[in-house]
């Protein structure tokens, strides 16, 4: 999903969240408004996850080309991860909300190119091997700045924290000259990442709560230069008064250009998937 359709979703996202507001019924206390009521509500499950990477490592006296790391080293099939998600409501208007997974995928190909990644050019027909691991956090602060008792609509602002590492192992030749028969080259991404979004809710029936988010940004500052869309739907059934299942949809998109000791390049990330989750609301 390009950025310019990302950002056209999230904003059909926005006026929906607000018509359906706008038409919301009231409803009796039921299980459903616990999740707009409770003091700590989580959800943990499995995420089947997609990853789209594209990078660049330029090296120490060269400005590298971009890795398509999918096309270049083949697509990853799905991975299941495990995620969790928690919103504490300090008080009905005053919110945190926690977010974490990670994720790490190996690959294995002979290279139909050369593929050249910081300070070391692995040639055409070496067998390479490309390992991609991220981990996410966010911590977000949200005021409700629309609060009844079937449905809410609350702002946010906080930091989404992706920690990239990207590594290629192989033969390839060092600094334009030497050849190494087996060359590692390893890169760590911490990049935080200040986003503000909407988040909704809606209890549309005594058991069935559905929800939406969108969030993005744009930086430049002290090395970062980027923009970040994150966009998630999702659906639960409360089967008891404090406990049901859910089944969502996330996805994340970002490209950064980085100017720093630890990472002299550029990133395009974009993950999104399903999740599967059970809640708990207290």
């Amino acid at each position: 999903m390009s950025s310019k359709v990302a950002m056209g979703a999230v904003r059909c996202m926005v006026a929906g969240l607000f018509s359906v507001v706008a038409a919301a019924p009231a409803l009796a206390q039921s299980n459903s408004q616990g999740l707009l009521s409770d003091s700590l509500v989580i959800n943990a499950g499995v995420f089947v996850l997609g990853t789209d990477v594209k990078g660049r490592l330029n090296g120490k006296t060269t400005a590298n080309s971009d890795v398509d790391f999918n096309g270049t080293f083949g697509k990853p099939s799905d991975t299941s991860r495990a995620r969790l998600d928690a919103l504490w409501r300090i008080n009905p208007k005053h919110h945190l909300r926690f977010l974490y997974f990670n994720d790490e995928t190996t690959r294995t190909r002979a290279i139909d190119r050369d593929v050249a990644w910081g300070d070391a050019t692995y040639k055409l027909g070496a067998s390479i091997e490309a390992v991609t691991k991220f981990t996410v956090y966010e911590l977000a602060y949200e005021y409700a700045f629309v609060r009844e008792p079937t449905y809410q609509v609350a702002a946010s602002g906080g930091v989404h924290y992706v920690d990239m590492s990207l590594q290629l192992s192989g033969a390839a030749t060092v600094n334009g000259g030497t050849v190494a028969q087996f060359s590692r080259q390893s890169s760590a991404l911490p990049a935080p990442l200040p986003v503000i979004g909407l988040r909704a809710g809606w209890a549309v029936s005594p058991q069935w709560y559905l929800g939406a988010q969108a969030q993005a940004f744009a930086i430049k500052v002290e090395g970062y230069d980027g923009t970040w869309t994150d966009v998630r739907l999702d659906a639960t059934w409360m089967f008891s008064r404090h406990f049901g299942i859910g089944m969502g949809y996330n996805y994340f998109g970002a490209t950064i250009n980085v100017d720093r000791p630890a990472f002299n390049g550029r990133l395009d990330l974009g993950y999104s998937g399903v999740q599967a989750f059970l809640t708990g609301s207290f």
